[in-house]
């Protein structure tokens, strides 16, 4: 790690007493809203946005998390917390419980603090902000409460990918580790899948900003993330996701030091029963073949589960 890089980041907004400014900062996004591609512009205090949440955000739950990425669940957990509703519809979505339906508690910025506070209390290596594009105004002012109030671990900004400039340009500086999906390729498979078709471009550019904000992925001793980027990639039946074009993107354009996950685990959910291409799991082969594609652009370092 950079030595003029301190650990967690968000500490040079603290030391700089600049927290004030980003929290004014996302309540003017809140009113003006262009966070996710949807780039819908509306005025979230009055109505909700397509992701379904307008000026209260909602957790589903909370807690220590041991099925996450090695570097981040390390042995004592990844402090998860699951906010509800979703800038994507993705019909296979396994947490449509939760992603398209407004489940859960209000959580105010004091809560949503202690939540924090809590998880880092119980030994957490780090925050793990789960799908937080719609909600990154929301959050701004309690992870500054958080801040402020002594909380010292990583912050995971672990997000489906599909982030506009106005939420990373909030999270910039306090989010140390960034984890989007790379879900698709192709545009087509991206509007038939997730009514996104401008997916991969709105995808392909937060990711170099992401890179771009906090680096590759590094490791302490003990093999848990400390700051950097790690991306998801989902393997759907059929080739669908366009496994080799992403991995030759993040291999030639981001870096081929770049930290991999390629998941195994897609089955169909949700909406996904109803469409030939997505009703069944992936095969072995289909999951290899993603792999060596990534081996093949010259990718190496890769979560092993």
């Amino acid at each position: 790690m950079s030595a003029d890089v301190p650990f967690p980041v968000y500490k040079v907004l603290l030391k700089e007493d600049r927290l004030g400014e980003r929290v004014a900062a996302a309540e003017a996004a809140l009113h003006d809203c262009h966070l996710c591609g949807r780039d819908c512009g509306i005025d979230r205090t009055e109505r909700a946005g397509p992701c379904r949440i307008q000026d209260k955000i909602y957790v589903a739950s909370f807690g220590p998390h041991f099925g996450e990425e090695n570097p981040l669940r390390g042995l004592c957990g990844s402090g998860t917390i699951f906010f509800a509703g979703c800038n994507l519809h993705c019909i296979y979505c396994q947490n449509y419980d939760i992603s398209q339906r407004v489940t859960g508690s209000v959580t105010p910025p004091q809560a949503l603090a202690s939540m924090m506070l809590n998880l880092q209390e119980q030994g957490c290596h780090n925050i793990n902000l789960v799908s937080p594009t719609h909600v990154a105004s929301h959050i701004v002012p309690g992870l500054a409460l958080a801040i402020q109030a002594g909380l010292e671990i990583p912050i995971v900004y672990n997000t489906g990918g599909y982030d506009a400039p106005q939420a990373l340009a909030l999270m910039g500086g306090l989010v140390d580790i960034y984890m989007p999906d790379m879900k698709y390729a192709d545009p087509d498979v991206g509007r038939r899948f997730s009514a996104a078709p401008d997916y991969p471009a709105v995808n392909r550019a937060a990711v170099r900003e992401m890179h771009q904000q906090v680096g590759d992925l590094i490791l302490d001793e003990h093999g848990v993330a400390r700051r950097g980027l790690l991306v998801r990639h989902l393997v759907l039946p059929n080739g669908l996701a366009g496994a080799a074009e992403i991995v030759r993107f993040l291999a030639e354009e981001i870096s081929p030091d770049t930290y991999v996950n390629i998941m195994r685990q897609y089955r169909p959910a949700y909406e996904a029963w109803e469409c030939e291409s997505l009703d069944r799991r992936i095969t072995v082969a289909e999951y290899q073949a993603a792999v060596q594609a990534a081996k093949d652009a010259g990718l190496y370092r890769f979560d092993r589960r």
